[in-house]
């Protein structure tokens, strides 16, 4: 086709879609919309109908709103039980991880006895805080504690 040949009937157009709730023409609504669309954009392919309420476009928007006031209801009511429970659950496991952490104690010690203890952790193939851990569970024990 060349540029001067073409014109709008050339291209397909997509038929209108109908609006569910339109407004009422006014006379100068029906002076700018003419309710016949012209020749030129109709496309013998694709009848110009409207399409008919309750059509497969408009499911989609009634499944998400329910159609009674005790069916909102009874799904919120639902939602917030969902979410009741999701909170107690998180709390609980903030609660479960809280109780397993780690306390730390700090310890200043000597040069002498780091060097001990790093000596011992390295000849043993252990940690120096796996020692640490033992030497004050056995001080404690040994105590009464």
């Amino acid at each position: 086709m060349a540029k001067g040949q073409t014109t709008v009937s050339d291209f397909a157009v997509a038929p209108r879609r109908s609006r569910p709730l339109e407004r009422a023409a006014t006379p100068a609504d029906s002076a700018s919309n003419p309710a016949e669309p012209s020749t030129e954009t109709k496309n013998a392919d694709q009848p110009q109908e409207p399409a008919p309420l309750g059509t497969e476009a408009d499911q989609p928007a009634n499944r998400l709103i329910a159609p009674t006031q005790e069916a909102r209801r009874e799904r919120a009511t639902t939602r917030a039980l969902q979410r009741e429970d999701s909170r107690v659950r998180l709390r609980d496991l903030k609660r479960a991880r809280d109780r397993e952490s780690k306390h730390y104690v700090n310890c200043p010690l000597d040069y002498d006895t780091k060097m001990r203890l790093q000596r011992a952790a390295i000849e043993n193939d252990v940690k120096m805080t796996v020692i640490m851990k033992a030497a004050i569970d056995q001080f404690l024990k040994d105590n009464g504690y």
